[in-house]
């Protein structure tokens, strides 16, 4: 294990079992599509070892400076490039124009920001492997009907499949989370543009869901329903109930009223 302590302000938890990381790295299924690798959060290389090995261009995103430092002596440095930058402030456009695929072990306290950089490049994302907190992995990739089901779940789902992998136990970290991991993947669908204005469709999901325990009647109330819509049955179910394709629809109403 590097000299590198794990800092508490950066949510770090070094994944020290290597056995579970190649695990996570030959999660990767999507390769033929895109030709940069990016991860998220190496910290000390336990990801980054064996994806060195892959013939994609490496980018490592990294905040902390001493793992940068530690990242360049221990590894072959020609074999990534290193960005000392915050990812959810990242331009991922700026690294490469090209099909990006997604990997890392998420800092808890930020998964979530993550996730809303990711959905800003649903053209160059082609491919995500993750691993964070398991009852954010379970939220992002339950289905309608499921109490998890939210915000995340419907943007996310409205560009890519997405399946829950496997659990990763507390003491396989330094230091041990007080919570189980859980690691997922990001598929690109098909979907190439939402028939709908993107940002409304947003707007609309994230207010029905911050009035969950609403029927879609009330929690819609402010962006202001057309007529044809009040009797829609819809109307009368709850935010959890809805497919990313009803939200479309709803969406689509408010937009040509």
């Amino acid at each position: 294990m590097s000299q590198v302590k794990p800092k508490k302000h950066l949510g770090q938890h070094f994944l020290k079992d290597t056995n579970i990381a190649e695990k996570i790295v030959l999660s990767l299924k999507l390769h033929q599509n895109y030709n940069i690798l990016v991860e998220i959060g190496p910290g000390t290389g336990v990801l980054t070892q064996f994806l060195i090995k892959y013939p994609q261009q490496l980018h490592l995103i990294e905040i902390d400076r001493e793992s940068i430092e530690y990242l360049k002596t221990a590894y072959d440095h020609s074999a990534f490039q290193i960005w000392q930058q915050d990812f959810t402030r990242i331009n991922l456009s700026a690294i490469t124009e090209g099909k990006i695929g997604i990997i890392g072990n998420f800092p808890y306290n930020i998964s979530s920001q993550i996730f809303f950089k990711i959905l800003e490049y649903p053209d160059q994302v082609q491919e995500v492997v993750c691993m964070l907190q398991k009852e954010v992995a379970q939220r992002i990739s339950a289905g309608p009907g499921s109490k998890r089901y939210g915000i995340l779940s419907v943007l996310l789902q409205t560009y890519f499949d997405i399946e829950y992998l496997f659990d990763v136990p507390p003491q396989v970290f330094l230091p041990p989370p007080k919570v189980t991991s859980g690691v997922i993947r990001l598929s690109r669908n098909q979907v190439e543009n939402i028939p709908c204005d993107k940002k409304l469709f947003f707007r609309v999901v994230k207010q029905a869901f911050q009035m969950r325990r609403k029927t879609l009647r009330n929690a819609l109330k402010i962006l202001t329903l057309p007529t044809h819509l009040h009797d829609n049955p819809l109307l009368s179910q709850r935010a959890e109930q809805l497919s990313v394709n009803d939200f479309i629809f709803i969406t689509q109403a408010i937009q040509n009223p």
